[in-house]
C-alpha cells in the first residue's frame, strides 16, 4: 500500500501454504516467519521493522516531483521532526496491539469469539479517533500534515475491520472520513482496485 501510493515499483513473491510447509523457506528466514523484505543488499524481517525502514528511507516531495532516497534526518514518511516521529511510533505500536488481537481472533477463536471482539472493538478504535480529532480537527493525517507509514498501517487495519465488521466505523465519523479520504488518493485508489490486491485473501486462508 505504501509503495503503491508513493509511486514505487517492487516485486512481490507470494508463498503458498504448500511451499511454506515444505520447511526449507521457513528454515532460511531469520525468525522462521514472513514477511521478508529485500532492499538492495539489506534483508529485513518483521513487518514493523520494514515499515520503519521505508518511513526513514523514502522522502515525500511535491506531487509533481519524484520520491527519492533520503537521509534519516530529512522529512520522509516518519514525521517532519523528532516529536512527530515519536507520535508516529506511538500510533504504530497501538496499531500493532490491535492487529495482534485481530490475528488471534481470526486464527484461533473466530466462531466463538467474533461477537465479543466486535462488541469490544469500539474501545480499541477510540484512541485513533481521538488522535485524529487532535490533529487539525481530523481533516489531515494521524500525525502532522503529511502522510506517514503509520497512516498506511492504520488504513490497512481499518479496511480489514470493515470486512470483519462492516459497521465498525459508524460511531467514528473522523475515522470513517479518514478511510474514505485516504482510499481516494489516486495511486492508492488504483492499487486497492487492482486484481493483485482484490484477489488476495484479507485474513490469509480464512473466509470472512
Amino acid at each position: 500500500m505504501l509503495l503503491a501510493d508513493q509511486g514505487q515499483s517492487w516485486k512481490e513473491e507470494v508463498v503458498t501454504k504448500e511451499a511454506w510447509t515444505q520447511g526449507s523457506l521457513k528454515a532460511s528466514c531469520l525468525y522462521g516467519q514472513l514477511p521478508k523484505f529485500q532492499d538492495g543488499d539489506l534483508t529485513l524481517y518483521q513487518s514493523n521493522a520494514i515499515l520503519r525502514h521505508l518511513g526513514r528511507s523514502l522522502v515525500w516531495h511535491q506531487p509533481e516531483q519524484n520520491l527519492t532516497r533520503c537521509l534519516a534526518t530529512d522529512a520522509g514518511l516518519y514525521g517532519k521532526d523528532q516529536r512527530e516521529a515519536a507520535l508516529v511510533d506511538m500510533v504504530n505500536d497501538g496499531l500493532e496491539d490491535l492487529r495482534k488481537l485481530c490475528v488471534h481472533l481470526v486464527r484461533h477463536n473466530y466462531e466463538e469469539g467474533k461477537a465479543q471482539y466486535v462488541q469490544e472493538l469500539p474501545r480499541h478504535l477510540k484512541p485513533f479517533e481521538t488522535l485524529l480529532s487532535q490533529n487539525q480537527g481530523g481533516q489531515a493525517f494521524i500525525v502532522g500534515d503529511q502522510i506517514s507509514f503509520a497512516d498506511y498501517n492504520l488504513l490497512d487495519l481499518l479496511l480489514k475491520h470493515q470486512v470483519l465488521a462492516p459497521a465498525c466505523l459508524d460511531s467514528f465519523p473522523l475515522l470513517s472520513a479518514y478511510v474514505a479520504r485516504l482510499s481516494a488518493r489516486p495511486k492508492l485508489k488504483a492499487f486497492l482496485a487492482s486484481p493483485e490486491h482484490m484477489n488476495r485473501p484479507i485474513f490469509g486462508a480464512r473466509k470472512i
